[in-house]
């Protein structure tokens, strides 16, 4: 009896350990440690559904891609809060640093939407300088649009600012690079998760590029897709 009892304490004593084991698996770590930036997100932190968009402001298609979501604003907002969804922009001067041309607006124009999460303003300055550069360049003349825009000086940037209300303390950051390190940073840890630029990531669904001429209905496609692989 004594040896039965041995055997089944033993038995008992693995099941136990091997329950933890699966649970341990299975424990999906929180959205509140996997997000690089607070400020960057929409949406509920503890949502059961994580999209992350990684973008470059001198990306063509990453504008387009961001730029239907901002036209549907109010439709976006519906669409992620009926279905769970946490979503985080990581957005840096990719190309500027791992880009063949080297487009020193992708780092302007990062620095200055920095600088607008340094006033407070991240979404400010992101909902509009994403279709200004849409419609006023990519959506006229495609990629080809990326020469002109790789022409503009800071000031271009600055000026974006301040059609948001952004004043002296932004445009002084801007011009005197306060939030290059944190640009450079974002940019270092991205090259370690993407293989191109734009690149998405929704649950366990990863998808790049996206095209010129898609819009809000190839958006919810792709949303449709990273809801059914979690």
């Amino acid at each position: 009896m004594q040896k039965v009892a041995r055997i089944l304490g033993i038995i008992a004593i693995f099941g136990v350990i091997i329950a933890a084991m699966i649970a341990s698996f299975n424990q999906k770590t929180p959205n509140s440690e996997k997000v690089w930036d607070k400020d960057t997100t929409v949406g509920n932190m503890e949502a059961d559904n994580y999209f992350i968009i990684y973008s470059d402001i001198v990306c063509p298609y990453c504008v387009a891609f961001e730029n239907a979501i901002i036209e549907h604003e109010e439709e976006f907002q519906q669409y992620i809060k009926e279905n769970d969804i946490l979503v985080e922009v990581r957005l840096s001067d990719f190309l500027y640093e791992y880009g063949q041309s080297n487009p020193i607006s992708s780092r302007y124009s990062a620095e200055a939407v920095y600088c607008a999460k340094k006033e407070g303003k991240f979404w400010d300055y992101y909902n509009h300088v994403i279709p200004t550069v849409w419609n006023n360049y990519f959506k006229i003349a495609g990629k080809n649009a990326f020469i002109e825009l790789n022409a503009k000086d800071k000031s271009f940037w600055i000026s974006i600012g301040k059609e948001v209300g952004l004043g002296d303390s932004f445009e002084k950051c801007v011009k005197n690079d306060e939030v290059l390190p944190e640009v450079m940073e974002i940019a270092r840890k991205t090259v370690e998760h993407i293989d191109g630029m734009p690149y998405f990531k929704f649950n366990k669904y990863i998808f790049s590029g996206f095209s010129l001429d898609q819009g809000w209905e190839h958006v919810k496609m792709h949303f449709a897709t990273g809801l059914k692989n979690r």
